[in-house]
C-alpha cells in the first residue's frame, strides 16, 4: 500500500481501474462456468443414466433374438440329424441336406431386419453357413477356435465374443454370440451355433445417442474395447477404462480423468453378455459446445480495452513527459549512455530529467576511467610477460662465447654475438606487441644458432613455413620457449633428433606446430606433478607455455592457445592456433 500512495495519480487511476475490471470479469466469468459445469454435471448424469437405460434395451433384444434363434435351431430335428447323422448314399445326404436348408431358411427369416449371420457346426464335421461374409473359413479353423473351445468349457451358457477383421474371411470387425447344442435327452452336445453380428451394425443401437465428446464403448472383461462409435478404440485394450468402468459401476456416475481427459463416466455391466456398458463425457469438449468461451472472453476484453482507452486519452498530456523518461531509460539497458533526456513537463518531470541526465554524466565519465584503467593494466601485464628473459640463457651463451675464445674461433664467436645481440634487441628494444612470422623466424632462427654453438649440430631444426604466412602478425617470442624446451628437456635419452617447425593458414586462422621426435613425456603425470608443486620437472622453462598462452589470450580471446600432445618415447608436438592478421 505505501509503494502504491507512493505513484503518481494516473498510476494509482490507471491500477486501481485495470485491476477492478479485470478481477470483476475474471471473477464474473469463473462464477459462471463453475456454475454451468456443476449444472452440465447434474444434468448429463441425469440424462445419459436415461440413456444407458436405453442402450440396454437395445442390446437385451439383440441377445433376445440370438436365444431365439438358438432355441428354433434346438428344436429343429431336420437339423439335428444333420448335425448327428453320417454320411451314407447320396440321395439320404440329399434329403438331410435339404431338410437342414429349409429349416434354416424359416429360422433366418424369422430374424427380421437384423443382420445376424448364422453358422452350425455339428460333432460329425458338418457345418452350415448363412452367409460367407461373415464367415468363409473350414470346419477344422471353427472347430479349433478359442471360440469353440470357451463355448464348450460352459456349454449351458451363451457366450459373446469378440472377432477382428481379418478373421474367417471378413474385413470387418464381429461380435459372435455361441452356445453349444445340446441334445434335450441325453444332454450330450452334438453341435455349436454362431450368431455373428458386424460391429457396424451392433453400434446403430447406440449411435443415435453419440455426439463429439459423448461417447460409447463396450468393453469384455479384459478391458478390451469390443465396439464403441469411436473407431480408433475398437480392437484395443484399456485396463484404465475397464477399472473405471468397474468403480463407477457403483456410484453410476463419476468425474475424473481417462485418456488425459477430464471426463464424467458413467456405466453399467451388462451380465447377459458379461461386458461392461461405458459411457464417457469429454467436459471440455461439451462445456465448449455449452459456454460460448469466446464470446465472454471478447466481452471481457472489450470492457478492459475501453476503459482503458478512457484513461489513457485523460491522462495522455500529463503523462507524455513521463513515458519519454521512461523510454529513455530503457535504452540503458541496451548500452545506450548518450541518449539524454530534453527537460520538459511538470515540475516532477523536470526534477527526474535532470537526474536521469546527471546520472548519465556520472556513469559516462565512470566508464571512460574504467576502460582507461583496464587498458593501462592491459598493457602493464604485456610488458612484464614479454620482459621474462631466463638470464641462465645470456650466461651460458656468453660462456659459450668465452670458449670459443680461448680456443681461437674468433670467427664463430663473433658470429654468435651478432646473433645474440640480434634477438636480444628484438626481444628487448623492440616495444610491439606483435612481429610478423618473418621476423619471428628470423629470431627462433638465431637463437637456434646459438643453441647448437653450444651443445653442437646433433639436434637438427627444419623450418616448414607457407609463403603466405610469412607477413602474418604474430607475438614476439612465441616460438622460441618450445624451442628451448625441445633443446633442454626432449633429448635427455636420446643424444640426436629433429626438430620440426611448421606454420601454415586455414581459413583466418594461422596455424603453428612445434614437433620433436625426442623422449616425449606423460603427459598426465606431468599434469599431476605441476598441480602439486613448483618442482624443476615443470613443463616448460624461461619464458614457458603460460607465459605464450596467457598472452595469446590477452591478445585475441579464449577461442584462441596452445595445446600440447606427447607419446612417451616418441615425442612431442606442440600447437598454437592465432587469428591471421597482417
Amino acid at each position: 500500500m505505501k509503494k502504491l500512495t507512493d505513484q503518481s495519480l494516473f498510476a494509482k487511476m490507471f491500477f486501481v481501474m485495470v485491476v477492478s475490471i479485470i478481477s470483476v470479469t475474471i471473477l464474473t466469468s469463473w462464477v459462471t462456468i463453475q456454475m454451468s459445469q456443476k449444472l452440465f454435471v447434474q444434468t448429463f448424469s441425469i440424462t445419459n443414466s436415461k440413456i444407458i437405460n436405453q442402450i440396454k434395451t437395445g442390446l437385451d433384444a439383440l441377445h433376445y433374438s440370438n436365444i431365439n434363434i438358438t432355441i428354433s435351431v434346438a428344436q429343429s430335428g431336420g437339423i439335428k440329424n444333420f448335425l448327428t447323422e453320417a454320411d451314407t448314399d447320396s440321395l439320404t445326404n440329399f434329403k438331410t441336406n435339404f431338410s437342414m436348408s429349409e429349416q434354416m431358411k424359416r429360422i433366418q427369416s424369422g430374424i427380421g431386419s437384423k443382420n445376424i449371420g448364422i453358422s452350425i457346426l455339428g460333432m460329425n464335421g458338418r457345418n452350415y453357413v448363412s452367409d460367407v461374409t461373415y464367415w468363409s473359413g473350414s470346419s477344422e479353423e471353427l472347430q479349433s477356435s478359442p471360440i469353440t473351445q470357451d463355448t464348450w468349457k460352459q456349454p449351458g451358457r451363451m457366450l459373446y465374443s469378440f472377432m477382428q477383421a481379418g478373421t474367417w474371411g471378413s474385413n470387418e470387425d464381429r461380435l459372435v454370440a455361441t452356445k453349444a447344442l445340446l441334445s434335450s435327452e441325453s444332454k450330450e452336445g452334438y453341435g455349436t451355433i454362431y450368431m455373428m453380428t458386424r460391429e457396424s451394425d451392433f453400434k446403430k443401437i447406440y449411435a443415435s445417442f453419440t455426439s463429439q465428446g459423448n461417447d460409447v464403448m463396450i468393453l469384455n472383461q479384459n478391458g478390451l474395447i469390443v465396439s464403441s462409435n469411436r473407431e480408433d478404440l475398437i480392437g484395443t485394450i484399456s485396463e484404465e477404462l475397464l477399472a473405471g468402468a468397474k468403480q463407477v459401476g457403483e456410484s453410476q456416475s463419476q468425474e475424473m480423468t481417462l485418456f488425459n481427459h477430464d471426463v464424467i463416466l458413467l456405466a453399467d455391466y451388462l451380465p447377459l453378455y458379461d461386458y461392461y456398458l461405458v459411457n464417457v463425457i469429454d467436459k471440455q469438449v461439451a462445456l465448449g459446445n455449452m459456454l460460448n468461451r469466446k464470446a465472454l472472453f471478447m466481452i471481457g476484453a472489450g470492457i478492459v480495452l475501453s476503459a482503458v482507452i478512457v484513461v489513457y486519452f485523460i491522462t495522455r498530456r500529463v503523462t507524455r513527459s513521463l513515458s519519454m523518461l521512461v523510454i529513455k531509460m530503457s535504452n540503458i539497458t541496451k548500452k545506450n549512455f548518450l541518449n539524454y533526456m530534453a527537460v520538459t513537463g511538470s515540475y516532477e518531470t523536470r526534477e527526474l530529467s535532470n537526474a536521469y541526465n546527471y546520472m548519465l554524466d556520472e556513469l559516462n565519465d565512470y566508464i571512460l576511467q574504467l576502460v582507461e584503467t583496464q587498458q593501462e593494466q592491459r598493457k602493464a601485464e604485456l610488458a612484464a610477460l614479454q620482459q621474462q628473459i631466463n638470464p641462465h640463457f645470456l650466461y651460458n651463451t656468453l660462456t659459450s662465447v668465452n670458449i670459443l675464445v680461448q680456443q681461437g674461433s674468433k670467427e664463430k664467436a663473433t658470429e654468435t654475438i651478432h646473433a645474440l645481440i640480434s634477438l636480444l634487441q628484438n626481444t628487448i628494444s623492440n616495444v610491439k606487441d606483435t612481429i610478423s612470422v618473418e621476423q619471428e623466424l628470423l629470431n627462433l632462427k638465431h637463437y637456434v644458432f646459438i643453441n647448437q654453438v653450444r651443445y653442437g649440430n646433433g639436434i637438427k631444426v627444419d623450418y616448414f613455413v607457407s609463403p603466405d604466412c610469412l607477413k602474418s602478425q604474430v607475438p614476439k617470442l612465441m616460438l622460441q620457449p618450445f624451442i628451448e624446451n625441445a633443446f633442454f628437456h626432449a633429448f635427455n635419452k636420446k643424444s640426436s633428433g629433429y626438430i620440426y617447425v611448421i606454420i601454415t593458414k586455414e581459413g583466418d586462422t594461422l596455424h603453428c606446430e612445434i614437433v620433436d621426435n625426442g623422449d616425449g613425456m606423460d603427459l598426465t603425470e606431468t599434469r599431476s606433478e605441476q598441480r602439486t608443486s613448483t618442482s624443476a620437472r615443470q613443463l616448460f622453462t624461461g619464458i614457458g607455455i603460460r607465459n605464450v598462452h596467457d598472452r595469446i589470450l590477452l591478445l585475441y580471446g579464449e577461442e584462441y592457445g596452445v595445446s600440447i600432445t606427447s607419446t612417451l618415447g616418441q615425442g612431442t608436438k606442440i600447437a598454437i592456433s592465432l587469428p591471421w592478421r597482417t
